[in-house]
Order: structure tokens, then C-alpha cells, then sequence
């Protein structure tokens, strides 16, 4: 029963073109093998690489005499080498990069049959190919997988501790993901990404657009969420499955992230800790918090400087109360000399009351 589910599960994932969209053709001068219709480029090379399960795979190589890292690129579903020609062409003169590309077995002019277990081996070999043909190193390597061509990407990238990088262009998180909302990996299911992508030690970049029809955005910012070293996601907004490479921000984004794999360790250490910050926003609004404080420390000078006008309203406040104090001194001294002008008043009718007294005590007398 697993059997025939995980065979099944194949044949959903795997939609090779048929035809093919090229040929290979042979040079009678040189030897060399050529993809027709294409032209023959100096720096472009054609190989048959054979795979550990038996199954010979063709391979594209694009070399670029500037290039200090190689992008080992696993393509999509539904498509081929020829197909990819001239965006692999593009991609090693804009991001100046070597370039190797290859189809799965049963796609283009590869042998045998598209397996999750054939598509392991199919990138192996290429990986054994640029390491004793090139002699490219592991850390020199930026593995690119691109929706299915996620799947023997972040396999191949947990064999490889000193990687260089890794770029996932509309990822998935399992071939079942894709089709059902499962909450869990199942033994019969393929490419499970969701597993392994903790395990990958090197900086990841996934590039998903938000409009995809095919796998939804949640897969890209799923296993963006378990990287164990996360770069700047890119989330392409209105991007589909197939039309990424379109948009302005694509070709720039990857630019960008390969300069910065480039660097030394130390200097991709002090990206690492920005990219912390990038992580966990609401800290960055905390950094601006802090800034503020030092604001608030020049708030306080002004302090300072409020005081002369502080202490100029309390002078003047000062002065308002003794002036209002003279005036009730003035007034009070008023209220007294009445009082005192009243008592005089009193005691004269006093004393014309008692001189009144006597007048008639002296009249009644006379009488």
C-alpha cells in the first residue's frame, strides 16, 4: 500500500515535457556536445554525467571569468534545459556567478525515470562533477532549488556542513503539502522539506510570489520560520509560480544576497546580527526607542533653561504680592486712621453731650 501511495505521489510530482524542447547534437570539428537549436557559446559546456543509480543525466555549465561563487541550479517542474537556456545565460552574466544546471532523469534528453530517489542522485552527480572537473569547493557552492528542485536541494545541502548558501524559489514544504493540509510528515510522502530545512547550517533565501497558484506563499514562509540561518526573505507581491524572474526586485534581491555570502565570515557575521534585528522587528522599534532617549536627554538642558524664566515669573510674581501687600498695609492704615478719626468723632459727642448735660443742668437751676 506505501508502495503504490509513494508511487502515486510520484506521478502527481513529476511532469517532464514531452518532447523534449532541444536536442544534442555532436560537433564534428570539435567533439563537443551542443544543445540544438542553441548557438555554441565559448564559455557554455554540454556534459553526460552518469548517477549512482544508473540513469546518465545531461548537464548545462556556464562558466564566467569573474565569478568567485558557482550556483548549482535544480529547475522546476514541466520544464527542461531547453527551456532554461537563456535564463541561465542571463543569471551568470547579471549575478556573475558560474552556473551548472541539469535535468532530472526522464527530463530532456536525461535517461530513466523522474523518482524522488533518482532526482537525490541526479544532484550528487552533478555535485561530484564540480568538484573533480571544476574543482569548485563545497563553500564556493550556492545551491538553488527552484519548486520541485527544492527537494534534492535541501537534501544535498544537509550532507554539506561548509556550504556557501542555499536560494529556494517557490519551495515546498512536501510533495502531500501541496496537495492536502497536512498537519504532519508521513512515512510514504516526498521531499520532505519541512524536516530538513532545520538541519541546513549555512544562509537560506527563499524567494516565494504571493499570488502563486501552484504552492502557496504559506510554504515559503513556513520554512522561511524554520531556517536555522535566515536571510531577507523576498515575497514577490502579486508574483505567480512561473513568472518571478520578471519582476525588477528578483534579479536584484539575489544580487544582494549573493554579495553578502561573498563576504568573510566576520563580515557575515555582523549581516548575521542585523539580520536578527530584521527578524524580530518590533526590537528594531525599540532600537529607535532608545535614540529617543537621548532626545529626552536634551529635553532636559532645556530644563536649564526654563529656569531663568521660572525664576522671572516667581520675581514677578513676588513683586505682584508685595505690591498687593503695600495696598492692604495702605489700606489698612486707612481702616485705622477711620477708626481713629471715628473714636475722635465719638469722644467730642461725648463732650458735647456732657457740656449739654451741664447747660441744662444750669437752666433747670435759673429756673
Amino acid at each position: 500500500m506505501g508502495g503504490v501511495t509513494s508511487s502515486m505521489a510520484s506521478k502527481l510530482a513529476f511532469f517532464p515535457p514531452n518532447p523534449a524542447s532541444y536536442k544534442v547534437v555532436k560537433d564534428d570539428v570539435t567533439g563537443l556536445l551542443l544543445l540544438s537549436p542553441f548557438p555554441h557559446r565559448e564559455n557554455v559546456e554540454i556534459l553526460k554525467l552518469p548517477t549512482r543509480r544508473g540513469t546518465q543525466i545531461l548537464t548545462m555549465y556556464v562558466r564566467h571569468p569573474m565569478a568567485s561563487s558557482t550556483l548549482l541550479y535544480s529547475h522546476g517542474n514541466a520544464t527542461d534545459l531547453g527551456q532554461m537556456y537563456d535564463l541561465f545565460i542571463n543569471l551568470t552574466i547579471h549575478l556573475r556567478v558560474n552556473l551548472i544546471g541539469y535535468d532530472y532523469s526522464g527530463y530532456g534528453q536525461s535517461s530513466g525515470k523522474p523518482s524522488e530517489q533518482n532526482t537525490y542522485a541526479d544532484i550528487e552527480a552533478v555535485y561530484k562533477c564540480l568538484e573533480e572537473t571544476y574543482g569548485t569547493k563545497q563553500e564556493d557552492i550556492i545551491l538553488y532549488g527552484q519548486s520541485v528542485g527544492s527537494g534534492p536541494t535541501l537534501d544535498l545541502a544537509t550532507k554539506l556542513p561548509q556550504l556557501r548558501a542555499v536560494v529556494l524559489h517557490s519551495p515546498i514544504l512536501s510533495g502531500l503539502r501541496v496537495m492536502y493540509p497536512v498537519k504532519r510528515s508521513y512515512w510514504f510522502d516526498i521531499y520532505k522539506n519541512i524536516d530538513k530545512i532545520p538541519l541546513v547550517n549555512c544562509p537560506v533565501l527563499i524567494i516565494h510570489g504571493t499570488s502563486d497558484e501552484v504552492v502557496d506563499c504559506s510554504h515559503g514562509k513556513q520554512l522561511w520560520e524554520l531556517c536555522k540561518e535566515k536571510y531577507e526573505p523576498l515575497w514577490l507581491q502579486g508574483g505567480n509560480h512561473c513568472d518571478l524572474e520578471q519582476f525588477p526586485e528578483y534579479i536584484r534581491h539575489l544580487k544582494k544576497f549573493i554579495s553578502t555570502v561573498e563576504k568573510s565570515p566576520s563580515q557575515r557575521y555582523s549581516f548575521r546580527r542585523s539580520m536578527e534585528q530584521f527578524e524580530q522587528p518590533r526590537k528594531s522599534t525599540d532600537v529607535f526607542d532608545v535614540s529617543r532617549k537621548s532626545t529626552d536627554r536634551r529635553e532636559k538642558p532645556r530644563l536649564s533653561t526654563d529656569r531663568p524664566e521660572k525664576l522671572k515669573n516667581l520675581s514677578n510674581n513676588a513683586e505682584k504680592l508685595e505690591r498687593l501687600r503695600v495696598t492692604f498695609d495702605h489700606i489698612e492704615r486707612s481702616r485705622r486712621s477711620v477708626d481713629c478719626l471715628e473714636k475722635s468723632r465719638k469722644s467730642i459727642d461725648h463732650q458735647l453731650e456732657k457740656a449739654r448735660k451741664s447747660v441744662d443742668r444750669l437752666e433747670r437751676i435759673r429756673t
